[in-house]
């Protein structure tokens, strides 16, 4: 297990936030929490950090990486202020069958408490999927997802109108082919969702939510479904739409 636990206080450097926060100059802390079951997060961690410090300036990270095993329990949120001190945290973890109500509840009130928006990449929508704590994680969220389609295949991603009015998806064009996709599917939309792309299920005949963005005061949320293979998270299409994303969700109304 890689746990990065140095305070961001003392790792975060000075950068100019530029648009993010009307041009001033200040510590740019982000966190990432990854790990779990069924995908590379030895190489996801790298991707994602990077490609976002690239498109946003020199993020600061603190990187906590655990084991493979559903029940994996993430540490990093036994502290009621896990949050405090991060200008935007990005959730890529898959940890289906950890159960722990207390820790789930904590996740979600440290967001809201230090007001730190949230990315939420892929298989995150199906973590902690058993727990008497789902919903408040999957409100926090934006959707509820318990499976995905059988089959692996390339998606062909559409945003709505909805999507190509906020601005966030303009690298994926009128519509974008995934190299390679793992399509969930959605059975809620929780309030103060908007669905900003959508792909269609063969399986379900029906058009599933694949980018939305949620906002309730004090947290942004910025989240896509799209991101089970390397391929596909690597595209300049895929890394655009979460730094735009994340642009967003750090730009506090």
């Amino acid at each position: 297990m890689l746990n990065r636990t140095l305070s961001p206080m003392i790792l975060c450097t000075f950068v100019v936030l530029g648009s993010i926060t009307g041009a001033q100059e200040r510590e740019l802390c982000g966190m990432l929490v990854t790990g779990g079951c069924c995908h590379d997060y030895d190489a996801q961690k790298v991707i994602v950090t990077e490609g976002l410090s690239q498109r946003l300036g020199n993020i600061t990270w603190t990187i906590h990486q655990y084991a493979e095993p559903k029940d994996t329990r993430a540490t990093v949120y036994d502290n009621a202020d896990w949050a405090e001190g991060y200008d935007i945290i990005v959730h890529n973890e898959c940890f289906g069958a950890m159960q722990d109500a207390e820790l789930i509840e904590r996740i979600v009130a440290g967001h809201r408490k230090h007001k730190v928006p949230a990315i939420f990449i892929h298989c995150s929508m199906h973590s902690y999927r058993t727990s008497t704590a789902a919903d408040s994680w999957r409100k926090l969220i934006g959707v509820t997802s318990t499976f995905h389609e059988a089959r692996k295949r390339p998606m062909t991603v559409v945003p709505t109108a909805e999507g190509t009015a906020s601005g966030l998806l303009t690298a994926l064009g009128e519509s974008w082919k995934t190299p390679n996709g793992e399509l969930y599917i959605i059975t809620q939309v929780w309030p103060q969702t908007e669905v900003l792309a959508k792909a269609f299920s063969t399986e379900q005949n029906a058009e599933q939510p694949v980018v939305w963005r949620r906002e309730e005061p004090g947290v942004r949320v910025f989240a896509t479904s799209i991101g089970h293979h390397n391929e596909t998270v690597r595209t300049e299409q895929w890394q655009a739409m979460l730094a735009a994303g994340a642009k967003w969700a750090m730009a506090k109304p």
